[in-house]
């Protein structure tokens, strides 16, 4: 029988979240894939993190060593090893993390602005988290880095972006409260309580980005070798385990998770490249220009928070004409 993991408790703050013994070499993979030590980030700490993450999804059950390695799979490690590094002080870390996202930061509050890129509120709004992050993650006040929040599970990108709208929410709100009590409100009803939720503005582009989106991912999908192609649609549209993709592939579930990776960096190369690329008018409609990285990094957001993609359909339209079924894919 499958070893599990044995966390009852754990969730309750008693103890830390513990993944099965068989889990270890799968870490240390992991490990070593994330560039954690490159950071000069330890394996402590690094399996640290992955078990806070895990204990998010988990909580208080004992699941197999293998549901385990299914989650593990799917997460960011990369990112996941630079914001712990982050959050523990790593020098290297930071220089990293401000080359790659402070440009990436100012697009995306630009983007919750509606603003022009490089409009001074869209630079503060962004500098001011760059800032707050950092003097966060050095310890003055005795404050917790706010890297600590997150597990991986999605991009660093789309966290931050998440991190950069809720400031933006936190300030509508407070200037709300500074409005007069006292003043009747326009619509002559007697003054209420704050609502609890303040949303943001609508980006009047959102479905320009998601058609962009899954335009480049059709693209992308039909780019893909044919068993690239099914071993995504097995996982992400039919929801097999790792186990169970290997076993209808011939495969070991191992391999199964290091292709889905490589299929998953290729398949995102692709879509990013399109995106940048634009379009030849084709069919009647117009050319479309390629986007910026900050836009890319917002198609992919837009594409990432909603269920506007149907992967059945987009598996569906991107698989060969042929009469031989899955099997016959396979075999190619």
């Amino acid at each position: 029988m499958e070893s599990r993991a044995d966390n009852t408790g754990a969730g309750g703050g008693r103890g830390e979240w513990r993944f099965p013994e068989a889990c270890g070499p799968f870490l240390r993979r992991l490990f070593e894939e994330s560039r954690a030590a490159h950071f000069e980030l330890s394996f402590k700490t690094f399996e640290s993190a992955l078990a806070k993450s895990a204990a998010k999804r988990f909580a208080e059950s004992s699941p197999t060593a293998t549901e385990c390695q299914d989650y593990l799979a799917a997460l960011h490690v990369g990112d996941l090893a630079l914001a712990c590094a982050c959050a523990e002080g790593s020098d290297r870390a930071w220089e990293q993390f401000v080359s790659q996202y402070r440009a990436y930061l100012r697009g995306a509050a630009a983007a919750i602005l509606s603003r022009p890129a490089g409009d001074p509120a869209a630079i503060d709004l962004a500098d001011t988290l760059l800032t707050d992050l950092y003097g966060i993650a050095s310890g003055r006040g005795g404050l917790r880095s706010l890297f600590r929040y997150f597990h991986g599970r999605s991009s660093l990108k789309t966290w931050l972006r998440a991190v950069l709208a809720q400031r933006h929410v936190d300030t509508l709100r407070a200037g709300k409260r500074f409005d007069s009590l006292d003043a009747a409100p326009e619509d002559g009803r007697p003054p209420g309580r704050e609502p609890a939720r303040v949303d943001p503005p609508a980006d009047p582009r959102r479905e320009m980005y998601l058609r962009r989106f899954r335009e480049a991912l059709t693209a992308g999908l039909a780019a893909l070798e044919a068993r690239d192609r099914t071993r995504l649609e097995l996982y992400y549209a039919e929801n097999r385990t790792l186990a169970e993709i290997g076993r209808e592939i011939g495969e070991h579930e191992s391999s199964v998770s290091r292709n889905l990776e490589r299929v998953r960096k290729e398949l995102r190369a692709t879509v990013e490249a399109v995106l940048r690329s634009g379009t030849a008018p084709a069919n009647g409609e117009a050319a479309s220009g390629g986007l910026d990285d900050a836009q890319v990094a917002l198609a992919i957001q837009y594409a990432a928070e909603g269920a506007e993609i149907d992967l059945d359909k987009l598996f569906e339209a991107t698989k060969p004409k042929k009469t031989g079924g899955r099997d016959q894919v396979l075999e190619s």
